[in-house]
């Protein structure tokens, strides 16, 4: 399950960013939200870290040194919420979902996944 699961959440990864770069207004949106984001797959403890840096997200295997949010939970969990079939919202409200970070962070994180894909 480790390495399949592990790709899948990969991809899902990039498949956000490339949604992100190529939604004009959340570009402009972002353009002045410069964060390093670390998401953690707690079930496989594999670490991977989303950047977003003038407008441009990217996405690198590994955890960063330092993270402005953080970002856990199962790798299920986080590959649905990252290919959009899942809102982070009810899972966050369950506990199976964890962030850490200011409450602008968090909050500027869900309103990238709700443009992206709506509530």
């Amino acid at each position: 399950m480790t390495s399949e699961t592990q790709e899948t959440l990969d991809h899902s990864l990039h498949s956000f960013a490339s949604d992100c770069n190529a939604h004009e207004k959340l570009r402009v949106m972002n353009r002045d939200w410069n964060r390093t984001i670390h998401i953690h797959a707690t079930d496989l403890n594999c670490h991977f870290t989303l950047t977003t840096q003038q407008s441009s997200v990217t996405v690198s295997a590994g955890a960063p040194d330092h993270a402005d949010l953080v970002v856990m939970g199962d790798a299920e969990l986080l590959t649905q919420i990252f290919y959009g079939e899942l809102s982070p919202n009810e899972p966050y409200n369950e506990g199976t979902l964890r962030l850490k970070g200011s409450e602008e962070d968090i909050l500027r994180l869900d309103f990238v996944t709700a443009m992206l894909w709506g509530e």
